[in-house]
């Protein structure tokens, strides 16, 4: 095993070794690299203050991707194999500023200047992967509103800042576009060495690139906590402080990063981030696109996973009520053998899921769509972006000569674990598809949940609006549909079905 960090800051190689482990990559750059141009806001990837962008090498190996990321929940040795870019790596040689930061101080879109870096950067990252031509025509609304929804200015207004966005003039001798190749020689330099173990007297963290190795490692060490983008487990240190002994990161893990069309099934390796998974999904269920865009901001969706979202049962997590809804099934893996598992028999309850010591989520599979179906998933939270739920629902029917003849009806937030609205998809079930029979489906609901009142929303509530989601579905899917959805994006799209 190599027992070091190797990464690109800027264009300068680092090697990094006897490194706390749990170090944020914001730590990192205020303390050791002494870059304090990126700020700390929240310590919990919401604010965007702390924002950086990374590079690494794209899906067909000739060019580079770069995902803006929220540097205080991101650990230093998830920077192995890859470019980090900050702020201060943006200016050319001779002083001249970035296209982005030029736009950002012609249309005045700064104040006190502490959130700015981080709005930089994810303006930088949308510059670097949109082409010229489509920079040309300017950057859309819904675009730039996607790019910047994880980043809160306090004083500027946005403003500015979205006339700054839309303003950016792409720069045909950017240094990043000249330096790209020799980029992306140095990286995969770094992706031909050996598996990287980083360890100092309280804690190691291991990135395995294969499964037969992460296997191996959780045949040795089952206890450890596995992580992959750090969306969740970087709270765990910055806002917790938890001490985390042993970690196993799947980020690097080849086969888990994969996605594939079969004869049944949208298959999702668990490493997959809910970025690359995104346009894949929504190709397949176009409901889908405007609800993982709702999913926090691109700084999370570029770092958090599939199988993450799904791993940590969070009752509260987008993901698992949607999958549900489409009888999604789960593949674990434990050294050799692989189970599957239909996905709403993985939660068992609050905290606590069909997954034995040492087994991990392998992939994901969802059954491909069928043209007689009607589909939809719904995200109530007090905030459009960067919100939690307080309900989320998803559900699935199809109508044959008039009558539900399939239906599944699945809720987040409503129960300890996601959870399927059994005693509504009986009243449903074998009944025409009216009116009539979805009201006598929404009493049925009460039977189904419990919900709690927390910070998020009340019971009532919870109740009162799941009841509501299902009348929205039912007129989605006829003649009585309303134009009710916030973004165009969506609206009209389940079909009539019947």
């Amino acid at each position: 095993m190599r027992a070091n960090v190797q990464f690109l800051l800027g264009d300068k190689p680092r090697v990094i070794e006897d490194i706390d482990p749990t170090m944020t990559v914001l730590e990192y750059l205020r303390g050791p690299a002494h870059r304090t141009g990126t700020k700390e806001g929240c310590a919990e990837g919401d604010c965007g203050a702390c924002t950086v962008v990374l590079a690494e090498p794209d899906e067909t190996g000739e060019g580079l991707t770069y995902r803006a990321v929220n540097s205080c929940i991101q650990f230093v040795p998830s920077l192995d194999g890859k470019q980090l870019i900050t702020v201060e790596d943006l200016k050319a040689r001779n002083g001249q500023l970035h296209p982005v930061q030029e736009a950002m101080c012609s249309s005045e879109a700064s104040q006190c200047g502490f959130c700015t870096p981080g709005i930089v950067m994810s303006l930088f990252a949308m510059d670097r992967n949109t082409s010229s031509d489509a920079l040309e025509e300017g950057a859309t609304s819904d675009h730039i509103m996607d790019t910047l929804a994880g980043n809160l200015c306090r004083c500027t207004g946005y403003g500015p800042i979205l006339a700054a966005a839309g303003s950016i003039r792409k720069d045909s001798d950017d240094k990043f576009a000249a330096a790209e190749a020799d980029v992306l020689r140095q990286l995969n330099v770094f992706a031909e060495g050996e598996m990287m173990s980083v360890r100092n007297p309280k804690r190691s963290y291991f990135a395995p690139r294969t499964i037969a190795e992460l296997t191996g490692l959780l045949s040795d060490m089952p206890h450890a906590q596995i992580v992959a983008g750090l969306t969740d487990v970087g709270l765990w240190v910055t806002k917790q402080h938890r001490e985390l002994d042993t970690l196993i990161s799947i980020s690097a893990v080849s086969e888990l990063k994969e996605i594939s069309i079969t004869e049944k099934h949208i298959d999702i390796g668990a490493g997959v981030t809910l970025s690359d998974a995104h346009e894949t999904l929504a190709s397949y269920y176009p409901d889908l696109d405007e609800f993982i865009r709702r999913f926090a901001s691109i700084q999370i969706r570029n770092a958090g996973t599939v199988g993450g979202n799904i791993a940590n049962g969070s009752p509260i997590g987008d993901l698992p009520p949607a999958f549900i809804a489409l009888n999604a099934t789960l593949v674990l893996r434990k050294g050799e053998a692989t189970r599957e598992i239909l996905l709403e028999e993985f939660f068992i309850e609050y905290g606590k899921q069909d997954r034995q010591l040492g087994e991990f989520v392998e992939r994901v599979l969802v059954p491909l769509p069928r043209d007689d179906e009607a589909f939809a998933c719904y995200k109530i939270s007090k905030r459009f972006e960067q919100d939690i739920s307080a309900v989320c629902a998803a559900f699935r029917v199809r109508v044959e000569d008039g009558q539900v003849s399939e239906v599944r009806v699945a809720f987040g937030g409503m129960a300890g674990t996601p959870k399927r609205a059994r005693s509504c998809e009986a009243a449903l079930f074998g009944q025409p598809w009216t009116e009539a029979t979805v009201r006598n489906a929404m009493q049925s609901l009460n039977g189904d949940f419990t919900p709690m009142t927390d910070m998020r929303s009340s019971a009532d509530y919870r109740s009162l609006a799941a009841r509501n989601l299902l009348m929205k579905f039912y007129l989605e899917t006829t003649d009585q549909a309303p134009e009710q959805r916030v973004s165009e994006m969506t609206g009209g799209r389940h079909g009539h079905i019947g």
